[in-house]
């Protein structure tokens, strides 16, 4: 199973977005192979960008995507994860993270109990504070 990003998604959306082939080749990839699915997190995000987001979870349906809530499990990994990148924040002399453990966190934290791939661009900090998760990225 492919855990796809929110920035995947939308470039998906958008047909101007640099990696919209890439991500479209994934999507369908994932679909016709080992799967592909969105975390409850991903469908909020597109919800509050959306013009639409009543239609948001139509939509994803209608191409093949499934729809996951979050495992309970992954709120330890996500909390160790963010302790792990304030720290990195903080040792960095960055400024103060947000107070509330940001989305991808979540995301990565459930691919990483569920032994997922993750289909992004934000390779980086999933590569930094989910070593352990399969990435796919352009």
């Amino acid at each position: 199973m492919i855990l796809f990003d929110t920035n995947v998604i939308i470039d998906i959306l958008d047909e101007d977005e640099t990696h919209h082939p890439w991500a479209i080749k994934q999507l369908a990839s994932a679909v016709l192979g080992e799967g592909a699915v969105v975390s409850a997190v991903t469908v909020a995000e597109l919800c509050a960008g959306d013009r639409h987001p009543e239609e948001v979870k139509s939509d994803l349906h209608n191409w093949g995507v499934q729809i996951t809530d979050i495992p309970a499990a992954s709120a330890a990994v996500c909390g160790r994860a963010y302790c792990r990148y304030i720290t990195a924040r903080r040792d960095s002399g960055g400024s103060a993270p947000p107070k509330m453990p940001l989305p991808d966190f979540f995301i990565g934290a459930q691919a990483e109990i569920m032994g997922w791939k993750i289909a992004t661009r934000d390779h980086q900090r999933f590569k930094k504070y989910f070593p352990a998760v399969e990435l796919v990225t352009p």
